[in-house]
């Protein structure tokens, strides 16, 4: 295979997955679905909690990102966190507690009633991940998963979106189509569509 029928095999298999999501009414409606319960969240006062392991990390980081900041509008800023950007907190809390609990830790510090945690992962059965479904629970907290194709252990959470897809960077690429549209829908019924450019 040549550089340029790689090129053309690694678009080609990003498409077909994104081409497959859109294909799927359930998913699509769990998309909406965690859309809402945003939007929601927003409304009463909340804030989301973003997490994920690796590249899952730097998505979650994304993602609080375009809601702090913003998406396309120019609006107020909203509250988001992302729980893998203070080394200082990870590592004191990997060392007294075990790195499992990185994330529960932060969500038992952080979190409130109503708040939405989603919890990135393209395998679905990081511990730390796992883990942060209990510190959710005890705190009035729903859980969002973002995962991959198969049947995992984060399939617990109250919301699970799978991506139809069992590469690692298919799944990526489309988690991160799916935050996007997350942002979007938020910023959309929050702010209304004042300075958003045409789709």
């Amino acid at each position: 295979m040549t550089l340029l029928e790689n090129v053309q095999a690694q678009v080609k298999a990003s498409a077909s997955v994104k081409e497959a999501l859109l294909a799927d009414a359930a998913t699509l409606e769990k998309i909406a679905a965690v859309a809402q319960l945003l939007i929601d969240t927003y409304k009463a006062g909340g804030k989301s909690l973003w997490a994920g392991n690796g590249g899952s990390a730097a998505d979650a980081q994304h993602m609080a990102a375009e809601l702090v900041n913003k998406f396309r509008l120019d609006r107020s800023g909203l509250p988001a966190m992302a729980l893998t950007v203070d080394t200082s907190i990870l590592t004191a809390i990997g060392n007294d507690y075990g790195y499992q609990r990185v994330f529960a830790r932060q969500i038992e510090a952080c979190g409130c009633p109503g708040d939405v945690f989603v919890g990135i992962s393209t395998s679905g059965s990081s511990a730390n991940l796992v883990e942060a479904l209990s510190a959710c629970k005890a705190k009035g907290m729903k859980a969002v998963a973002l995962v991959g194709g198969r049947a995992c252990a984060m399939d617990a959470y109250d919301y699970v979106i799978h991506v139809p897809s069992e590469e690692t960077p298919r799944i990526q690429e489309c988690q991160t189509l799916i935050g996007h549209i997350l942002c979007d829908a938020v910023e959309q019924s929050l702010f209304g569509t004042k300075n958003c450019p045409e789709v």
